[in-house]
């Protein structure tokens, strides 16, 4: 039984999904937002809200987390630099969830998940 479990499974084993999860997170600390089901954005809400609340402390404990769940240094770089610094007025709230429709082709729900100060270009 899985009472008190939190958590959506997505139709994945728990390493795979917890990688998804670090790379989506490095997708969208990279390019602002990203595109993709809106399960799988209000689960992955709560990873890169966590990673920047992480990156606000900025310290080498700090960076070595964000290592640990990213796996790219590049990326870590530009959270630390770029990302947490704008985002340092606010104290949660960095994401937001903005619904597309049904996707074409299989008709799952479309969401961008994109962090608060993104701009389109």
């Amino acid at each position: 039984m899985r009472h008190a479990k939190r958590g959506r499974k997505l139709g994945r084993e728990a390493q795979h999904r917890k990688a998804m999860f670090g790379t989506m997170a490095g997708q969208v600390i990279q390019h602002g937002r990203i595109k993709t089901t809106v399960p799988k954005a209000k689960e992955l809400r709560g990873v890169v809200d966590k990673l920047i609340n992480t990156a606000k402390q900025d310290d080498l404990h700090a960076r070595r987390q964000a290592v640990k769940i990213l796996k790219d240094k590049t990326v870590v770089r530009r959270l630390f630099e770029d990302v947490a610094p704008d985002l340092d007025d606010r104290d949660s709230g960095y994401t937001r969830i903005l619904r597309l429709g049904p996707r074409l082709g299989d008709g799952a729900e479309a969401a961008y998940l994109e962090l608060v100060n993104y701009t389109v270009e």
